[in-house]
């Protein structure tokens, strides 16, 4: 019997498979909603013989245990095969969502020669980067480099500032007005808000100031944006240029991660859901 091969990227609030399904799993409910979440998500076993999992840190990614405390505190050390009741016989991997999008990434745009960066912005930032087509990883799995706790000039973490929390502060602190999401905010500015506008500009010039002086320290000069912030790219790229000049700048294909996980597995005759 043919097997397939079940891929999930697991955030805060949904759980997407690779073909195109969202199931929602709130990072906050308890360990037994976690668990019909996940197992909804894989859904019936049979002939599955695979399942590549993307989830970002803290994780132990060799055993598949939570070691989260911000989001998914509830299964805080419980294993991932526990949870999902996969049995020893189904082939499980797990690899931090941003190295799997990056992977993935290299592969779809034919980066394999090449050293390239990646920043994820959404609810959080998140940085790997490859050396010569080959990702770079830190000893627990996670990427070799991290941005997010950087210390920001006003005080605070630079994940303050360049996520979708920041975006919504910012516009905020200009305007006085509350915004209900990062997402509103770019669509003022796609409609021509100047405050809006501005809010999006200095994130990206903000984003190159950091990313500066650590690509050219690295060697790189192509960078990736992936994540839901970096969908409003074109908000940003402008004054991130400006910041890295001879950088080129592209934008992450949506089917990267889970092109990522299926590379994972040697046995690419698999179908992949």
């Amino acid at each position: 019997m043919a097997t397939k091969t079940i891929l999930l990227d697991i955030g805060g609030t949904f759980i997407k498979r690779s073909d195109g399904r969202q199931f929602p799993a709130r990072s906050g409910e308890s360990k037994g909603d976690i668990s019909d979440a996940i197992r909804k998500a894989i859904g019936p076993l049979r002939s599955v013989g695979g399942v590549g999992i993307a989830i970002p840190g803290p994780f132990d990614y060799k055993r598949g245990v939570f070691l989260m405390k911000h989001k998914y505190a509830s299964v805080y050390g419980e294993s991932f095969r526990t949870l999902a009741k996969l049995p020893a016989s189904i082939e499980v991997k797990y690899h931090h969502d941003v190295n799997a999008l990056l992977l993935g990434a290299i592969k779809l745009l034919n980066l394999t020669d090449k050293s390239v960066a990646l920043v994820t912005l959404g609810t959080g930032l998140g940085f790997g980067y490859a050396i010569d087509g080959q990702v770079q990883y830190a000893p627990d799995g996670s990427p070799a480099m991290s941005l997010w706790n950087m210390q920001a000039p006003g005080g605070g973490i630079l994940e303050d500032e360049l996520s979708a929390k920041g975006i919504c502060n910012a516009y905020t602190n200009a305007t006085g007005e509350p915004s209900r999401s990062s997402l509103a905010v770019a669509r003022m500015a796609y409609s021509g808000n100047p405050d809006a506008i501005e809010v999006y500009g200095r994130i990206g010039r903000r984003l190159g100031e950091v990313l500066s002086p650590i690509l050219k320290e690295l060697g790189i000069s192509t960078l990736l944006m992936g994540g839901q912030i970096s969908k409003s790219l074109s908000l940003m790229s402008g004054s991130m240029q400006n910041e890295l000049p001879g950088v080129e700048i592209h934008p992450v294909p949506e089917t990267a991660v889970f092109v990522g996980l299926a590379s994972l597995f040697d046995d690419n005759t698999n179908n992949q859901e």
